[in-house]
């Protein structure tokens, strides 16, 4: 068809702004292979080095072998700082949950204007540093901040209780430090709900509770699942939280990389630890995703 329009309209037309035959369309995997060698370059090439500096047995980085490996595994305190991680980890999602859901509840039966507002509350957080806000912490939870001042002024204790450099208080931290990222994907699934299955089921005569534990909450979870995802890998990776609220008292795998690596200049122990941190962080990932898909199957 293109030769034929070609010898009727003749070369001038062409040359001329005419129509011209379109052009091979590039392959698929030219168009992502920028992304896909950043990806290589950014995150595939340093984590094989990384893997390549945990398997030498020096620092100077001259024999290669296991002993680094069994030297972490074979040590009770370096297994219990892997099981203390985890555990902050799970805290933290739970306690997220918890605040975030009566949130997401108002989100869904508040109107328009409402719903702008709280998304920007949700959003606000975001806006500032990690840094500054893990230091304002330090204000509310020291001896004489104000979470101490108003527990004792209501009578409810009478000396400060010990909050910085417990894993209470780097929870209560880390749990507000993290939320937005729990209520982002819980809300963006709670707006898509439909509201007439609520109504029918309060026509069907269930009770407030009912609709929320048989309606609200299942429906809710793909969001929960996204968001309990973000708030563990980032939780357990948290160092600058762990660091400033936790003290030297609590010690989780990130203080461990950096005392091994920037103190000690033990380059292989701390390549160690940071693969035992990917594996850990990898492992909540993966179990949160299956629970995903097991809920999708079932929904």
């Amino acid at each position: 068809m293109h030769a034929e329009l070609s010898k009727r309209v003749g070369p001038k037309l062409l040359g001329m702004g005419g129509y011209r035959p379109a052009m091979p369309a590039a392959p698929h995997w030219l168009l992502a292979s920028p992304l896909a060698l950043a990806y290589g370059l950014f995150f595939a090439a340093p984590l094989l080095l990384l893997a390549w500096i945990s398997l030498h047995e020096d620092a100077e980085l001259t024999r290669m072998g296991f002993a680094t490996w069994a030297k972490f595994l074979g040590d009770p305190f370096y297994v219990g700082v892997v099981i203390k991680t985890l555990k902050l980890g799970i805290i933290t999602v739970i306690a997220a949950s918890v605040l975030s859901y009566p949130v997401a509840l108002v989100y869904y039966t508040a109107g328009p204007r409402v719903r702008r507002i709280l998304l920007f509350v949700v959003l606000l957080p975001l806006l500032t540093s990690v840094v500054v806000r893990t230091f304002a912490w330090i204000a509310l939870l020291s001896r004489e901040g104000v979470a101490n001042t108003l527990l004792q002024s209501s009578g409810l204790t009478t000396a400060p209780v010990p909050l910085l450099q417990t894993e209470l208080g780097l929870v209560i931290a880390l749990m507000q430090i993290e939320m937005p990222l729990m209520l982002l994907p819980l809300l963006a699934v709670m707006q898509r709900i439909d509201p007439r299955l609520v109504e029918a089921s309060r026509a069907l005569g269930a009770s407030k509770w009912r609709t929320l534990a048989k309606v609200l909450i299942p429906l809710s979870l793909p969001g929960w699942v996204a968001g309990a995802t973000l708030v563990f890998a980032s939780s357990t990776t948290a160092f600058i939280s762990q660091s400033v609220i936790g003290g030297g008292r609590l010690v989780y795998l990130p203080t461990v990389i950096w005392q091994q690596a920037m103190v000690l200049y033990d380059w292989p122990f701390a390549a160690v630890a940071s693969m035992m941190l990917l594996a850990c962080v990898l492992g909540g990932v993966v179990l949160l995703g299956l629970l995903g898909r097991w809920i999708s199957r079932e929904a």
